[in-house]
């Protein structure tokens, strides 16, 4: 899907957070200022939340109390999740993880939610694969 603005980055957002329940994981991949950020924040928009959203790079995990909690990690500083509690939120929350390359060892990737954003433009080309259910490749949710 393209989008054009932050805008349209939070509303496609917003139509994953309308099917995601405690437990999903949602890998989010793409370079510094692809819009990882602005997608999240548009996914807890959808879920109610009116705060501020902003990247957890230096507290490095976030807790939102929305229906269903969502947990939001940035990995980016690290090498590894060990040692930050990252596991704790995995059965009880939807977890938005930034720079998921520093979750080795944590996840079966293939069980995840994955989104792709990439510059395109003036905008962003922004690609959702639902988790590989063993009937084939993960398809793009459109």
């Amino acid at each position: 899907m393209f989008s054009g603005s932050e805008i349209e980055t939070r509303a496609i957002a917003a139509r994953l957070a309308a099917t995601l329940r405690a437990g999903d994981v949602v890998l989010l991949e793409g370079p510094l200022g692809a819009g990882k950020t602005t997608f999240v924040r548009g996914f807890l928009e959808a879920l109610g939340h009116d705060g501020p959203v902003r990247s957890p790079t230096f507290n490095l995990i976030q807790t939102f109390d929305t229906l269903p909690p969502v947990m939001h990690a940035d990995l980016y500083r690290l090498k590894s999740w060990q040692g930050i509690g990252i596991e704790d939120y995995l059965e009880s929350h939807v977890c938005l993880i930034e720079w998921p390359d520093r979750a080795a060892g944590l996840l079966d990737a293939a069980s995840c939610w994955r989104v792709e954003l990439a510059f395109c433009g003036e905008g962003r080309q922004v690609e959702i694969l639902a988790p590989d259910t063993g009937d084939g490749p993960p398809a793009p949710l459109q």
